[in-house]
C-alpha cells in the first residue's frame, strides 16, 4: 500500500502560481513537478479564490515546531521555578 504525498503550501503555490502564468501546458507542468494534471488544476482554482493561505491546514492546533517551542519554555521555567524556590529555602531572597 503507497502512503499518500502531502506538500508544503509553499510548493502548492509555487506549483499553482506556475500554473497561472500559462507559460506551459498542464501536462508540462504535471511532468515537471511529479503531479498529476488534476491536481494541478484543483491547486490553480484554489488559488485563484482564495489566494495563498488556503493551503495551510493549521486548523486551531500549534503546529510541531510550535509545540516543541512550548514545550522547551515550559522546561525553562520549571527549571527557574525550583532555582527560586531554593534561593528562598537558603535565605538568598525574601
Amino acid at each position: 500500500m503507497r502512503k499518500r504525498k502531502t506538500y508544503s503550501s509553499a510548493f502548492k503555490f509555487k506549483v499553482a502560481c506556475q500554473a497561472l502564468k500559462e507559460q506551459k501546458t498542464l501536462s508540462q507542468l504535471a511532468a515537471e513537478f511529479g503531479l498529476q494534471a488534476t491536481q494541478i488544476s484543483a491547486w490553480k482554482k484554489q488559488l485563484r479564490e482564495s489566494g495563498p493561505g488556503i493551503f495551510d491546514r493549521k486548523s486551531g492546533e500549534n503546529s510541531f515546531a510550535d509545540q516543541e517551542l512550548i514545550n522547551s519554555l515550559y522546561q525553562k521555567i520549571g527549571e527557574l521555578e525550583m532555582k527560586l524556590d531554593w534561593a528562598k529555602k537558603k535565605g538568598l531572597l525574601k
